[in-house]
This record gives C-alpha cells, sequence and structure tokens, in this order.
C-alpha cells in the first residue's frame, strides 16, 4: 500500500436530501452527485481521478511489468479467421501500435486482406473513444451499414459507405442504437433500430435507400417501456424478424425480406411468462419457448401459419436451450447442462448428436456462420487453460477441425490446471465454481485468490482464457469463478432462484464460494472479490454483508444503488429492469432491496481494500452510483481504503481501444496485489 505522502482523499460535501420510500424516509446526503450539470460533480469526479493516480504511483513499476508482460503475451499483428459469405470471404486483423481492428475482405481465404471495409482507428482518430456497433453488408456487395459510438454514450451514427471507394454518403443517422439491423431483399431498404429518452430500444425503422433519413418511417413502436425491440434478417435471408422482448415474456413479428414496404405480422400474442424467438428454416419456421418448457423446447411451423406451433425438440428439465441457429438441412442447438455449454447438430427429423471439445470445463460458442448453405459449422471454445479458438465441426461425422488457436507468446498452457468444485450454500445448494493456477501453486490454505462472480439476468458465465490472468497465476495466485443463482449455468431454475425476492441467493452463494476456497484451498485472510456492472452488486453486497471475508475488492462500474435508481422510472432503463430486481416502490421489493443495496447498508465497517470505477456517459449504470458509494465510504468508512476511478471520456465498457484496456487491466491486477501482498 502507498505510504505515507500519500494526501488525504477527496470528501464529497454533504447536502442533506431526504428520499421517501414505502420503509421510510432515508437520508441521502450524496444524490446531488447525480447532477452533472453541477461543476461541483466533475471537480469532485477529477479530484478522485487525481487522488486515485497519486495512490498508483507507488506501484507504476508493478504496472509497468504487468502491462509488459500482457502485451508479450499478445500476437499483436495477427488476423481473424476468414468466414465466406456470398464469393467474398470477410475477416479483421490488428497490427502493432494499432488500438482498433481494421477489417477487410477478398475473394480467396488467403487474398481476404485485398480490400479495406472499415479501419476502426480511422474513424477512432481524434477521439477518446470508439465502439463500434453495426456492420452489415449489403447483398450486392457494394455498400457497407456500420455504426459508431466516440464517447461511450452507446447512441451511434449510422453511415452507408460505397465499398469500391470507400466513401461514405453524405446522407447520415445520428442517434442509433444496438438492436441489430437487416436489409431487404433489393438492398432498397436498410432497418435500424432508434432509442428512447430511457435509452430503451422502442423503433424499428425503415430508412429507404438514397431519400433523407429525416423521411425515415416507423415500422414498429413498442409503446409498453417493460419490452425492447430488435431486428435481424434470416440467415436464409427471406425474412426480416423483429422482436419485443421484455425480461419474462416476447412477441415476434414477420416481415418479407423482399416486401420491405409492407407491415410486420405478429406471429403469436406475447403472453406473460412465455418466451419465444423465431427462425427461419426451409419450409417452415422454428419457435424456441418456454411454454409449459421450463428450459424451453423447440417446435416447428409452416410459413403460412406461424403460429401454429408443432412439437419438435422436447423440453429436458435443466437442459436451458440457449440457442438454434438454422441451416440448410440441419440446425445447431447449444444447451446449458450441468453448468457446462454443449453444442449439438441437429437434423431435420429432430435426431441429434452433440460435439465433443473439450474435457475440462469450458466455453463453447456457435461461431460466425454467414451462409445457410453450408456442410459444417463453425464454432469457437476456450477454457481457464486453453486459448481461444475456431474450429470447423464436419456435419456428417462431427469431426472437429481447428482452423486458428490464439497464438499467445510465451504463454505455456500445460503450466496451468483448472478444476471445477462445489460449495454448499446455506440453504444446502450446491454452487459449482471454477478454480485455475499454476500446477506448482499447492492448494493447502497458503496462496492467495481473485473471486470473480456475476449471477444476474440468466446470464451465464463459462471459463474463459486471460492472457493478463496468467500474471496473478504466475504470481502465486488461485483464480476462482463463481457461478451463483441469478446466472444460467444449470437451468432456468438457477436463474429464478437468484432473482427478484431471491436475489440474496447469488450473494450468499458467493460467499459460499468464498468460505469453500477459505477451508484448506487457498489463504482465507488473502481472498479478493471481483466484478462488474450487476457483478460490481455482488461485489458491493458480499463486503457488506460479510467484511471480514475479503482482504480486497475490485467494483467495476457497480450497480450499488439499487433502491434509488429501481425507483426513478425517468433513468435509462429503469423500468425494463423491474422484472429482474422489483419495483422499490412498493412492497415487498422495497424491503427486500433495501436489504441488500450496497449504499444503503454501507456502515461504519473496515470494509476491504476497495477499487471501484465509473463511466461518465455510462448508459447502464450512471456514474453517480458508485461516485455516491464511494462518497459514503469515505464518511462513514473513514478507515476503509478506496481508490475510485471514473473514466471521462467513456462508457460501461470502460477504455476502447486495446492498449488502453491492458493498461486499465494492469492498474487493476496491481491493485489486486498490493491487497494480498
Amino acid at each position: 500500500m502507498p505510504g505515507d505522502t500519500l494526501p488525504p482523499p477527496p470528501v464529497a460535501e454533504r447536502r442533506p436530501h431526504t428520499w421517501s420510500r414505502p420503509t421510510g424516509d432515508t437520508q441521502d446526503d450524496w444524490a446531488w452527485l447525480a447532477d452533472r450539470d453541477d461543476p461541483a460533480v466533475i471537480s469532485y469526479l477529477e479530484a478522485e481521478n487525481a487522488w486515485a493516480d497519486a495512490w498508483f504511483v507507488p506501484h507504476l513499476a508493478v504496472i509497468d511489468e504487468l502491462f509488459s508482460e500482457i502485451k508479450s503475451r499478445v500476437k499483436e499483428d495477427d488476423d481473424s479467421v476468414p468466414a465466406r459469405r456470398g464469393r467474398w470471404w470477410y475477416a479483421s486483423r490488428t497490427a502493432t501500435g494499432l488500438a482498433y481492428q481494421v477489417h477487410t475482405r477478398g475473394l480467396s481465404r488467403d487474398g481476404v486482406s485485398a480490400q479495406v471495409l472499415l479501419d476502426e482507428n480511422a474513424e477512432a482518430e481524434g477521439h477518446g473513444y470508439f465502439s463500434l456497433n453495426v456492420f452489415d453488408v449489403s447483398h450486392d456487395d457494394r455498400l457497407l451499414a456500420w455504426s459508431g459510438d466516440t464517447d461511450g454514450s452507446e447512441l451511434y451514427t449510422l453511415r452507408f459507405r460505397d465499398v469500391a471507394t470507400g466513401i461514405d454518403a453524405p446522407e447520415e443517422i445520428p442517434g442509433t442504437t444496438w438492436g441489430g439491423s437487416a436489409w431487404s431483399a433489393d438492398d432498397s431498404v436498410f432497418f435500424y433500430v432508434v432509442p428512447d429518452a430511457a435509452m430503451r430500444p422502442w423503433r424499428v425503422m425503415r430508412h429507404v435507400m438514397g431519400t433523407p433519413h429525416t423521411e425515415d418511417e416507423v415500422v414498429l413502436e413498442e409503446p409498453d417501456e417493460r419490452f425492447f425491440l430488435s431486428v435481424d434478417l434470416t440467415r436464409s435471408r427471406e425474412w426480416v424478424i423483429i422482436e419485443s422482448s421484455s425480461r419474462t415474456s416476447s412477441e415476434a413479428y414477420l416481415l418479407r425480406a423482399d416486401d420491405p414496404l409492407g407491415t410486420p405480422v405478429s406471429v403469436r400474442a406475447r403472453r406473460d411468462d412465455v418466451e419465444y424467438s423465431v427462425d427461419h428454416w426451409g419450409d417452415r419456421f422454428v419457435i424456441v419457448h418456454n411454454e409449459d418448457a421450463l428450459d424451453f423446447r423447440v417446435d416447428t411451423a409452416p410459413e403460412d401459419s406461424p403460429g401454429e406451433w408443432h412439437p419438435f425438440v422436447a423440453h429436458e428439465e435443466g437442459a436451458r436451450i440457449a440457442a438454434f441457429e438454422c441451416f440448410d438441412g440441419f440446425a445447431a442447438m447449444q444447451r446449458w447442462v450441468a453448468g457446462q455449454q454443449v453444442i449439438s447438430i441437429v437434423r431435420t427429423d429432430g435426431s441429434s448428436r452433440a460435439v465433443r471439445i473439450l474435457d475440462e470445463p469450458h466455453e463453447a460458442e456457435i461461431d460466425a456462420n454467414p451462409e445457410y448453405a453450408t456442410t459444417s459449422l463453425r464454432v469457437s471454445f476456450q477454457s481457464l487453460t486453453a486459448p481461444p479458438t475456431v474450429a470447423e465441426v464436419d456435419i456428417d461425422t462431427l469431426g472437429l477441425t481447428v482452423l486458428k488457436r490464439t497464438d499467445t507468446p510465451n504463454v505455456d498452457p500445460s503450466a496451468y490446471v483448472s478444476t471445477r468444485l462445489w460449495a454448499a450454500a446455506p440453504d444446502g445448494t450446491q454452487v459449482p465454481f471454477d478454480i485455475v493456477h499454476r500446477s506448482d501453486t499447492p492448494l493447502d490454505g497458503t496462496a492467495p485468490c481473485l473471486l470473480y462472480g456475476y449471477g444476474s439476468y440468466e446470464a451465464s458465465m463459462p471459463p474463459w482464457f486471460s492472457v493478463a490472468r496468467l500474471s496473478l497465476l504466475d504470481r502465486g495466485m488461485v483464480w476462482a469463478l463463481a457461478h451463483p443463482r441469478g446466472g444460467g449455468e444449470m437451468g432456468r431454475n438457477w436463474y429464478l432462484e437468484g432473482k427478484l425476492l431471491a436475489k440474496k441467493n447469488t450473494f450468499t452463494d458467493t460467499l459460499a464460494v468464498a468460505h469453500a476456497l477459505g477451508n484448506g484451498i487457498v489463504d482465507r485472510s488473502r481472498i479478493v472479490v471481483r466484478g462488474g456492472s450487476a457483478g460490481g452488486l455482488l461485489v458491493g453486497a458480499c463486503i457488506t454483508m460479510e467484511p471480514a471475508t475479503f482482504a480486497g475488492a475490485v467494483a467495476e462500474v457497480p450497480f450499488v444503488d439499487v433502491v434509488t435508481t429501481m425507483s426513478d422510472p425517468s433513468l435509462p432503463l429503469t423500468v425494463t429492469e423491474w422484472e429482474e430486481w422489483g419495483d422499490p416502490r412498493s412492497e415487498p421489493h422495497a424491503s427486500c432491496m433495501l436489504g441488500y443495496s450496497p449504499y444503503d447498508n454501507t456502515g461504519s465497517d473496515r470494509y476491504p481494500d476497495l477499487y471501484v470505477t465509473a463511466g461518465l456517459n455510462d448508459p447502464r449504470v450512471s456514474y453517480h452510483e458508485p461516485a455516491k458509494w464511494v462518497a459514503r465510504i469515505r464518511a462513514v468508512s473513514p478507515a476503509t481504503t478506496v481508490v475510485f476511478k471514473c473514466e471521462m471520456d467513456a462508457g460501461h465498457g470502460g477504455p476502447s481501444g486495446r492498449y488502453d484496456r491492458w493498461l486499465d487491466e494492469a492498474r487493476t491486477l496491481a491493485f489486486v496485489l498490493a491487497t494480498v501482498s
């Protein structure tokens, strides 16, 4: 830790403010930090950033060392595996010294770099941040629709580029958002998504090429604030599908790609607690849904009657269907089974066979497969000890051919070992967690440990490879990945038992993993917990519930002022989140959420050393949540060390360029090492 030369940390002034809640009036002296137009807010954030920089000064040599290690394990000049779409092969590449990708295409796999479609480095020039969203080539291969965000706000400007000249059309469409895109069959119309004032994707728009965007028409508008829209083109290129989804129900609309000026038709009207998605498969549609099927099943429907569903792949309890992608003559299905992703090839007669990938717990994803007519399926996989790999599955034999394994210079993967273990939650539930360490690091209660968790939105966390993580492992640390309830690793029930009124299970599951680790596996006095966004809530709740369990904590863009945020429907995305967390404006959710909200439960305890991050332009977790939390901890628990960094020109994901991300990660790892030294 820094020496005595470090100046006192910033102190945010207290301005009395009262929230009226069902649980009683609550004082919030730092509510004013939510007003970014107040000059005192920016001054406070800048003061925190300056203090964080000062805190890291004694660790600069370690940060430089960690950054150099990360960089040394990455092949800076690298190419992605080319993917064919029509007569062209598409890929992206990185180059030494350049922070972003360059997207290219060519008429052969070997010549894929012949034509540059988009150089993200050029688009990022002059900006401290850049993120690419839409990247959609027209069917005739002449136009590229692309959109970029230069401040982290997730508001993207959509442009259309003539691929032959590399020049964008003068007409730009500002204020678009994530949610997909689609070209009509004849490339005369482009569909995109725009957000409402709360940053909810709520309209699918139709842009007729060659006309001003001010004349664009609304194809579908979603008035229900719980739902958000998305648009996509089926791999068969025959249908545009619009989906309106909340956290608990959904509705799909169909529009023929060769009738782009038509009106979308609903497949089936939405019903509470029924989710479904649609894909096109030759002469029929495929519907993945959870009607009387908790972990989802697959049905089919005739093209002329998409609402008439017929059983195809039966429901299997505990085997959650996460994806079902259609190709000419087969489909690829991904399931979560007992905490592991499984990819299967499904024939049109309903028969299926699983693809064997790795024996240890691993990530297994259906990769980019643009072509509908194909005899192979591209997949990607990785594990805690195996670098990301792209492979091709032969549909007839299920044989796996590796196309590329990410080059990791100066790394010997055989030096590391990963294992799946189980921890007993307070209610007896067995919670899986994965650990990775050097083979020469003893698991005898002496090694320090970094524990990572998320546990929300049914977002499953498969084991992933990280070259940065190796710097911890090489210094004798154990790294652990918890799979608490609230995620989806063990099926839909695993998610349901970690949301709404059962949300506390997410935190007690993670604490159970920490206890299991400390029971003879690692040094219980040197466990650091880390998580981001909803995982930052997990971190905050865990250290608030059991401050003594952890030596340190890293909370990245943490969702910690839960009750205040979820009580304000004017804030971005609040209404769409009520089905995940509950609405604290009424009971019983008011008391439940108050019971675990880190900001509301911060007291005078000495908390673990904390590293907290935020993004000033973050539309998902507003910067003021972590800022208020830090201010309160400083005021009521002055013995706690808190380092707070707010990215002033970025959003939820932090720095965007790869070198900036590596440096940011080096700082984080330096903090972790300092807490366990």
